[in-house]
């Protein structure tokens, strides 16, 4: 989710998705930055525009959450420290689409997503993330280490395993945080980006600043997985599941989902690393859970908010708590290459689900700077 100093320094200011009224349209038109400024930060209008120079590429069919539940081809692969499960939709051959999840949700966040993207011709892989579904470690000995770039490296693991060497990365929450990393650190192996919610990579230090009441209350969960009695809740499976059903309730408030649409995400959770890497992911981004030295390198490039220089998309959901106000301008200059920012309108925390077709049209515009 959005780093904790940047959604501080928004809540300061009193505005943002936080506080607008909770009633709105399920589906959400996207605003676009404007046609006149190629990275813009400033006032939306409505549609679907690239900037001048680009080749746009054309609307896509519109298509409704929950149209699709599950995916055709489910596959496993060794690669690093794993053995990766992941979804896999389109021609073998055809250019790569990396999905990545968040939490508390899994692969589902883009069950819509995938066939859309399929039928224009990519491939698209949607991997579970370490501790999630199908996912799991090769050894037992495995610190179960959730940090940033640990997940990062899955990531650039499985691209190998697979033989990828350049893929579009398009993720959200969590799966924003290791596209980023990976589009900052390993600009090579990035053709372009989608991030929602924009600039995701943690500076440890950085959030040992306390925030505003109002910001440190929407991270609630953050706080309770710091403690025992949390880390016990993560554990039992009731209580695992009215949790994590809490926050998508919480951070996505316009989103109508069903039992069953919870339940076969909810599935993902009953991996038996779950609570394991949940519970060090937030803990070592408050600096209350040690990470590993292999990592140090990459943690310390971190720490100094690399800019990102491969072609990107940032999606900002307005319904989600975690959106700063701005429109995308607090984390406007870590964004160097061709750049475009959207705001989702009545769409909450969970974008790729809410709003498919919203989130398939900026990979597939990306592609196209």
């Amino acid at each position: 989710m959005i780093n904790r100093r940047t959604f501080g320094k928004a809540m300061a200011l009193g505005t943002g998705a936080a506080a607008v009224s909770l009633t709105g349209p399920q589906a959400a038109p996207v605003a676009a930055a404007p046609r006149s400024d190629r990275s813009a930060s400033g006032p939306s209008t409505s549609g679907n525009k690239s900037a001048p120079g680009r080749t746009s590429a054309s609307a896509l069919p519109d298509i409704g959450p929950g149209t699709h539940t599950t995916f055709d081809r489910m596959r496993h692969v060794t690669a690093g420290l794993l053995n990766v499960g992941y979804a896999e939709a389109g021609p073998a051959h055809g250019p790569v689409v990396i999905c990545l999840h968040g939490w508390p949700y899994d692969i589902h966040s883009f069950v819509d997503v995938a066939p859309l993207l399929a039928s224009r011709g990519y491939r698209v892989i949607v991997p579970y993330l370490r501790g999630h579904g199908s996912t799991r470690f090769r050894s037992a000995a495995t610190f179960r280490n959730a940090q940033q770039s640990a997940v990062a490296l899955d990531i650039l693991a499985l691209m190998d395993a697979l033989g990828i060497h350049r893929a579009v990365l398009a993720g959200f929450d969590w799966g924003s945080r290791t596209a980023d990393i990976i589009a900052a650190l390993w600009p090579e192996r990035v053709k372009a980006l989608v991030s929602v919610s924009g600039y995701l990579i943690t500076n440890v230090e950085a959030q040992q600043e306390p925030l505003p009441a109002r910001a440190e209350h929407t991270w609630w969960y953050q706080y309770y997985f710091s403690t025992e009695r949390g880390r016990r809740a993560m554990e039992d499976a009731d209580k695992r599941r009215e949790l994590c059903r809490l926050v998508w309730e919480t951070v996505s408030p316009t989103w109508d989902f069903d039992d069953a649409t919870f339940a076969r995400t909810a599935m993902a959770f009953e991996n038996p690393d779950y609570a394991d890497i949940v519970i060090h992911n937030y803990r070592w981004r408050l600096g209350l859970a040690e990470g590993e030295r292999r990592y140090d390198r990459y943690e310390k490039r971190l720490a100094g908010r690399p800019v990102i220089t491969v072609p990107t998309i940032t999606l900002d959901p307005e319904r989600d708590p975690f959106t700063a106000p701005g429109n995308g301008s607090s984390y406007r200059d870590r964004f160097t290459g061709a750049y475009e920012h959207r705001t989702l309108t009545g769409i909450g925390h969970n974008l790729p689900q809410e709003a498919p077709t919203a989130f398939v049209q900026a990979v597939v515009d990306v592609d196209h700077f």
